[in-house]
């Protein structure tokens, strides 16, 4: 199978706006170049490198990109032409956000996978975790590693949202404890969770690709079915997946997006047992206050707020 290698060049400003629009489009999977963080690297690395290719720098001013891929069939196509109409309602927006303009390369199926791995490099998060990619052998020093392989469809960790929620978790968990983890996607969270040294953690998402690619990435850490449950469900909707997770969690997770979790906020304590902690993130800016606002209405206390690259993470009880 072939794959679509798209860009959407923009500048520095435009990342988060394209990021968002691509994020609402379900497309989440993205490699960012930025030319702030190129300029920042240099500055910060002089002692590594004594010539700089010009032609890099000159390609570089002024310019951010977005990557994704996309499969070369009729549903990449479509969304394909989904995220050119988003494109042509951030251009008319007359902020400046540069070209905005979008390129694309075909790609077969190994060149997708080691032109992703050569931006995919072990991501050292908070205090404690180290974030590794199976291909790579890296000694993790006094962090506990916790290894991934997001396969075609999910996330690195590295996205703001997930290293917000990551961050949280590894300050909640001291040991023993029960997890639940609400759209849980590649399992990074809850995977690192146990890693971390909870006792067991319960998951669930609506993707039914989510239970073999969470179940993989938690063998690759050693962790087993007999502390670790993945269930395929809308606990929105579901009221049986809702009996059947059950309740008394110490700590339950939710890294999905502000509608979700305004409609988790009645909920979710139900799931947590008497003094448990909700971690919440995948809020945009925009929608932070009324979220706060449904969570503090639902009687969850919001303790800690977090913020990173315009995405907010709450810590409640």
């Amino acid at each position: 199978m072939n794959w679509l290698e798209v860009h959407i060049d923009t500048n520095h400003a435009g990342l988060d706006p394209v990021e968002t629009m691509l994020s609402s489009l379900d497309v989440d999977g993205v490699v960012i170049d930025d030319e702030t963080e190129f300029r920042e690297f240099l500055e910060n690395n002089r002692q590594y490198w004594d010539y700089v290719d010009e032609d890099l720098s000159r390609r570089m001013e002024g310019l951010s990109r977005v990557t994704f891929y996309l499969q070369a069939d009729e549903e990449g196509f479509a969304k394909l032409g989904r995220v050119r109409l988003a494109l042509e309602d951030l251009r008319s927006q007359g902020q400046d956000w540069g070209s905005l303009i979008m390129s694309l390369d075909n790609l077969a199926d190994e060149d997708w996978e080691n032109n992703w791995k050569q931006y995919y490099k072990p991501i050292e998060i908070g205090e404690r975790l180290l974030v590794v990619p199976r291909w790579e052998t890296v000694d993790p020093g006094g962090r506990v590693p916790l290894y991934l392989d997001p396969g075609l469809t999910f996330g690195t960790g590295d996205h703001a949202t997930t290293r917000l929620c990551l961050a949280a978790l590894e300050r909640e968990i001291r040991g023993g404890e029960r997890v639940l983890d609400l759209g849980c996607g590649s399992g990074i969270l809850s995977i690192a969770a146990l890693k971390l040294g909870a006792a067991s953690a319960a998951a669930a998402d609506i993707d039914r690709m989510c239970l073999d690619v969470a179940y993989e990435n938690a063998a690759l850490n050693g962790v087993g079915r007999d502390v670790y449950d993945v269930r395929v469900g809308d606990v929105l909707s579901d009221e049986s997946l809702r009996a059947s997770l059950g309740g008394g969690y110490d700590v339950v997770l939710a890294n999905i997006v502000a509608d979700v979790i305004i409609g988790l906020a009645p909920l979710v304590r139900s799931f947590l047992r008497e003094g448990g902690t909700f971690i919440c993130s995948g809020i945009i800016d925009g929608r932070a206050e009324e979220t706060a606002d449904r969570l503090r209405g639902a009687g969850l206390s919001i303790l800690e707020t977090h913020q990173r690259k315009g995405w907010y993470a709450y810590l409640c009880r």
